[in-house]
């Protein structure tokens, strides 16, 4: 017995070196020279049988080969290089100009298994110009002042003139445009700040004021514009003299932009008398935001040559240009009425409009390149507009609702005390914290030049989705004051704008399904996409050198992230480092021990089956949430010490990191279970949850806590619900609540002595008018207590109120179906025959 625990002593103390070894990523000459060593000790130490110290030494052995890169390549890497030719992938020019558009940041790390947490801290705080403060202060804030949402929605169908003049005058449309050409030149931070203030007030201002600071005409023309074109449209587009819009989609083709039928030929022609080189037209597209009144259109479409006048190619393949829209053969002017959402979208169709070759966005040396264009314009586009909207939602909604529960009384109580209540209002406290932190965080890094399309991609199908969710909770805890329509309603326009913001830019089950994860695994994994650069590689030496050390630096990773997974999941990432210490230090370790087992699993998925992946859309979509989790977690955490470390917004912090590492670990649960390769599952599990699945959700307890906080006028309800249009005047709902929700603070003694007075039965009047009154009467209460009671009384009568309307108010046409009403109200009811 003793020889037995002496032999499995010394094994474990074997391995116990591998795993350190593996777990700090050693290198391999280094890691061999250890484990030479520690064999030695074993050999001589452990009394273990002559057949296993062989067994061992062979394996050394073969360790030690690996060493000698020659060998290596000769006999295991070049027959791997031509078989690994035979499994990459096909992809498509799109999804190569898809992959290759913006930059790698935090997501990168995420995938490497051991984030770098001092790049994440080396962040500044984001920070906005004095500039961009004044124009929050300012033109944004008269605006918002100037939007009525129901006479928007509901009566005219647009925004007023005088809105769109201010919208003009203010240079709203020129927000990215930098100052040299007349615009405001402002950062995306500034940018998603505006559009969040906007978006609390009216959804039709911020989508028509967010597609022109997003991808369209100006920012592919700061890009990719010649001089003369950005000389001659920037200032105009800054003046609003031209207004823009960028059409994409046809009715034939959604998502799949290489599918575009859209046409235009090379041709010579005249243009306004003048014979040049030029384009004939053909398109037709639809759901264009501005395309009803815009002036230019940016056009994308495929390029053919025939004549070859501008080259050698025959197909160019998805050009953009701008085209004016008073060209004879253009149809444009029609909308559509997106969900009750009156802002300007609608279709255009050109028939052989013939424009000069010059209009091409770059002149004709971007011919074919606009597909480029519009996907790396897109990396950073994605996660500032949708995300903004989606922003301001959240915090109207917090800010609204949390003072509507407090004010709205069922049960002799307010609604916020109900556990099912506060649950909902807790997930869109913590939801709306998760969208702040992502935003802020990630435009600040857009304003330092980063593109990073991943991170983007994240933000815009994430948002949106808890975006969807707010809402829903919203008018759930509302209910019949939200469902009711009419200048009252506050909540319900947002709540039917929602599948908008979920369909545009990428709709978001293909957002989920192919872009994060399916972009991500090879974007920004550090091998993959090196792997497969050197394999496609012509030349096969140079091929066999570069694969040979991606290759083997990948197996490297592989290795060390199943030995992170197995200890970090073993000691519940108890013992590894992290940026911080004190409440939120376990979240990092946490965030740190799922980046291992995800970046393991990725690894395992795309091994097991390498391209049918991306046809396995479920399984990317879970790896993707994976992904989306932990960066998430990350910004939330970020966000927490760019505010300061406040204590008091601890809750909050905690709910959005349990649900989101949470749902990590449900979402790696069921890729595991899916996943068709049953022995590679097993050994996953072994590894990732070794101990089970023990990350838990947020407690009850915590809900509460948050319910607190955002139903009584705290510092953290201010924080939360920062930059949204809160002025307490006539029309602004935010403002009349936020009202109701002080005076409901001050009048806590008041109101309960009067309860205490009912309970005792010294008031038994029922109608809270004749309790106030019976109080006052009987000294309980002083007249003024009794007149801010009274006052309080009335205010929350206003805001839980709908509207109602007349019969002929309701449709635009008389009803054409019988009114039920008796013509004499003393006849007998109707009964059928």
């Amino acid at each position: 017995m003793l020889d037995f625990l002496s032999w499995l002593f010394w094994t474990l103390a074997l391995a116990g070196v591998a795993l350190a070894l593996a777990y700090r990523r050693v290198d391999l000459r280094t890691s061999t020279a250890t484990l030479g060593l520690a064999l030695l000790a074993y050999a001589a130490l452990a009394g273990a049988w002559w057949w296993w110290i062989l067994l061992l030494a062979v394996g050394w052995a073969g360790l030690l080969a690996l060493n000698f890169r020659r060998f290596r390549r000769e006999q295991l890497t070049a027959p791997l290089l031509r078989f690994y030719r035979t499994l990459i992938p096909h992809i498509s020019a799109t999804e190569r100009d898809a992959l290759e558009a913006g930059s790698v940041w935090w997501d990168g790390e995420l995938f490497s298994g051991l984030p770098d947490w001092e790049k994440l801290e080396a962040l500044p705080a984001p920070q906005l110009s004095e500039a961009e403060r004044a124009f929050l202060q300012g033109p944004t804030e008269e605006l918002c002042r100037l939007l009525d949402d129901w006479q928007i929605t509901h009566e005219l169908g647009d925004m007023p003139r005088a809105v769109w003049d201010y919208i003009i005058e203010q240079r709203f449309f020129a927000m990215i445009i930098p100052e040299r050409y007349g615009g405001h030149g402002f950062s995306p931070l500034a940018v998603a700040l505006v559009l969040s203030k906007l978006a609390s007030r009216s959804a039709v201002a911020s989508s028509t004021i967010g597609v022109p600071n997003s991808l369209g005409p100006a920012e592919l023309l700061l890009h990719y514009g010649t001089e003369a074109q950005k000389d001659h449209y920037l200032p105009r587009l800054a003046r609003g003299e031209e207004i823009p819009c960028f059409a994409l989609t046809s009715p034939r083709v959604g998502s799949d932009a290489s599918a575009i039928m859209d046409t235009g030929v090379v041709c010579r022609g005249s243009f306004r008398g003048e014979e040049v080189i030029g384009i004939r037209l053909n398109w037709d597209k639809r759901y264009i935001t501005l395309a009803p009144i815009a002036t230019v259109l940016g056009l994308a479409f495929k390029l053919y040559d025939p004549e070859h006048l501008i080259g050698e190619q025959d197909e160019y393949g998805i050009t953009a240009a701008l085209i004016p829209t008073d060209l004879p053969g253009i149809e444009i002017g029609r909308r559509h009425f997106p969900l009750n959402i009156p802002f300007q979208n609608g279709p255009t169709q050109g028939r052989d409009v013939f424009v000069p070759v010059d209009y091409i966005i770059g002149g004709r040396e971007r011919a074919g390149q606009g597909w480029r264009m519009l996907v790396e314009q897109l990396a950073a586009g994605r996660g500032v507009v949708l995300p903004a909207n989606a922003m301001g939602g959240g915090r109207a909604a917090v800010h609204a609702t949390g003072a509507y529960a407090r004010i709205r009384r069922q049960f002799n109580q307010p609604i916020a005390r109900f556990e099912g209540v506060g649950e909902a209002l807790a997930r869109i406290a913590g939801h709306t914290y998760i969208i702040n932190a992502a935003v802020t965080v990630t435009c600040t890094v857009l304003g330092r030049g980063e593109h990073p399309a991943v991170p983007s991609a994240i933000l815009k199908y994430h948002c949106t989705e808890m975006a969807r969710r707010i809402a829903s909770d919203a008018m759930d805890i509302h209910g019949g004051k939200g469902i009711m329509l009419g200048p009252k309603n506050y909540l319900a326009r947002s709540y039917e704008a929602m599948p908008i913001a979920i369909t545009v830019e990428g709709a978001n089950i293909l957002t989920r399904s192919l872009i994060i994860f399916g972009q991500g695994a090879i974007r920004c994994h550090p091998f993959v996409l090196k792997e497969m650069e050197a394999a496609q590689d012509t030349d096969f030496e140079r091929a066999l050198v570069n694969f040979d050390r991606q290759l083997f630096g990948h197996i490297g990773f592989a290795i060390s992230n199943a030995a992170r997974s197995l200890w970090l999941a073993l000691t519940h990432a108890r013992y590894t480092s992290g940026p911080v210490d004190g409440p939120t230090a376990r979240f990092y370790q946490h965030i740190t021990r799922f980046s291992a087992a995800f970046a393991l699993t990725a690894d395992v998925a795309m091994l097991t089956l390498g391209g049918g992946l991306k046809r396995r859309e479920q399984l990317s979509a879970r790896l993707g949430d994976v992904l989306s989790a932990l960066y998430l977690a990350s910004m939330v955490l970020k966000h927490y010490e760019n505010q300061g470390r406040q204590t008091a917004d601890l809750p909050l912090v905690e709910w959005a990191c349990r649900t989101l590492l949470y749902d990590a670990q449900e979402q790696l649960h069921g890729f595991l279970r899916n996943l068709p390769n049953r022995w590679a599952a097993a050994g996953l599990r072994a590894l990732v949850f070794p101990r089970g699945r023990m990350y838990s959700a947020p407690s009850d307890e915590l809900a509460q806590e948050i319910v607190a906080l955002v139903t009584h006028p705290t510092e953290t309800r201010e924080r939360l619900t920062s930059c949204i249009y809160t002025s307490d005047e006539a029309g602004n709902p935010l403002g009349t609540l936020q009202r109701a929700l002080e005076m409901a603070e001050l009048l806590v003694p008041v109101e309960q002595r009067l309860r205490d007075a009912i309970r005792s039965g010294l008031v038994v009047d029922e109608h809270p008018l004749q309790q106030i009154e019976a109080a006052e009467r009987q000294g309980i209460l002083n007249a003024a207590e009794a007149e801010q009671l009274r006052g309080f009384d009335a205010l929350v009568m206003e805001i839980t109120g709908v509207d109602d309307f007349a019969v002929d108010e309701i449709g635009r046409q008389a009803a054409a179906s019988p009114q039920f009403r008796r013509a004499d109200p003393s006849a007998p009811p109707r009964t059928g025959g």
